[in-house]
């Protein structure tokens, strides 16, 4: 079979492995589609702090099931699966209270273990959901990136009568527009990026208002406006300064942030406000929840896929998803 393995940080070769077998309490997927995210381009370039190599990267993929390790019921051969690549221990403290996403002895698929960049890969037969026949093929990759805004909003718990403001309008960004407004119908949801082409995805998305930073401060563009729920998709050190300082008092603010930079922030800037700070990290069990949102049309994937390649192009799609982010957000890869 070929796969995508990076061999060492900066070598990406598409090299032909053998056919992987499950053991017992594992399904073997036939991967159909497999899409690329960030953290795919930082174990690339050795940036990725978790991998180990050489690695089959790839977390965010969907297949049918089309091999069997024993004690897996029969009837799930041929099944259409999304694969959820957090892979727990089911035992430890995290785990024990419905946080497997930071277990004790974490594996993601993808980092830790071989994942879905392949025209087979494996997977715990718990982690592989059955997609419903309304999810197309050709969109089901999709699944995984929008767990991530489900993680983060079910700590924030979105109301009708929030004003939220999202810094980043990049994949991350574009899931948490879609299911505030689609899942917990915000009144309001505001996004501030400095790529104008970015900006207008996020209005295609369902964004309110859009505000461009790059070269008036944000707080002078919010005209004294205070956000009841902010979430950082971006990412930078300064933001969660920022976010405080504009945020309303009794405000909620996500990270989705995986910086190892320092920011500096006050405890007086936070307790003064009674802020609330949540962070996540993957997703815990977000599968089933993002499959009905997407069978209820709640959210609309398609909105962020802007190229499709074939695997053999794995290079030029990693790289244009790196170097491009005015005219590309998600990249997905046909196995076929």
């Amino acid at each position: 079979m070929k796969s995508v393995v990076i061999e060492q940080p900066g070598e990406l070769v598409l090299a032909e492995r053998p056919l992987p077998q499950p053991t017992a309490g594992e399904v073997r997927v036939k991967v159909a589609y497999a899409s690329i995210c960030g953290s795919d381009v930082h174990i690339w370039h050795g940036h990725n702090p978790f991998a180990k190599y050489p690695r089959v990267i790839g977390h965010e993929f969907f297949g049918v099931i089309d091999a069997l390790g024993e004690g897996v019921d029969p009837a799930r051969l041929g099944e259409r699966v999304a694969v959820d690549p957090v892979v727990s221990c089911g035992h430890c403290y995290p785990c024990s209270v419905g946080r497997p996403n930071v277990c004790t002895s974490l594996q993601v698929i993808g980092v830790h273990r071989d994942g879905g960049f392949s025209e087979y890969a494996l997977a715990p037969a718990s982690n592989a959901y059955h997609l419903p026949d309304a999810i197309p093929d050709r969109l089901a990759s999709l699944v995984e990136p929008f767990t991530i805004a489900a993680n983060i909003t079910a700590f924030l718990q979105p109301q009708p009568q929030d004003v939220a403001l999202i810094y980043g309008a990049g994949p991350m960004g574009l899931t948490a527009i879609q299911v505030l407004k689609g899942v917990y119908n915000v009144r309001e949801v505001m996004v501030v990026d400095r790529l104008p082409e970015r900006l207008e995805l996020a209005q295609q998305n369902g964004a309110d208002r859009l505000f461009n930073n790059s070269e008036i401060p944000l707080a002078a563009q919010l005209e004294g406006i205070q956000p009841t729920l902010i979430i950082d998709a971006a990412c930078h050190p300064t933001i969660l300064a920022e976010a405080a300082a504009l945020a309303s008092p009794a405000a909620r603010i996500g990270l989705l942030g995986f910086s190892g930079e320092p920011c500096s922030i006050t405890q007086q800037s936070l307790t003064n406000k009674e802020l609330s700070l949540f962070t996540s990290r993957l997703n815990s069990h977000r599968f089933p929840q993002v499959i009905d949102w997407m069978e209820k049309g709640l959210i609309q994937p398609e909105k962020l896929v802007t190229h499709y390649f074939p695997l053999q192009e794995i290079e030029r799609a990693m790289t244009l998803f790196e170097k491009d982010p005015r005219t590309c957000c998600k990249v997905i890869l046909q196995m076929g």
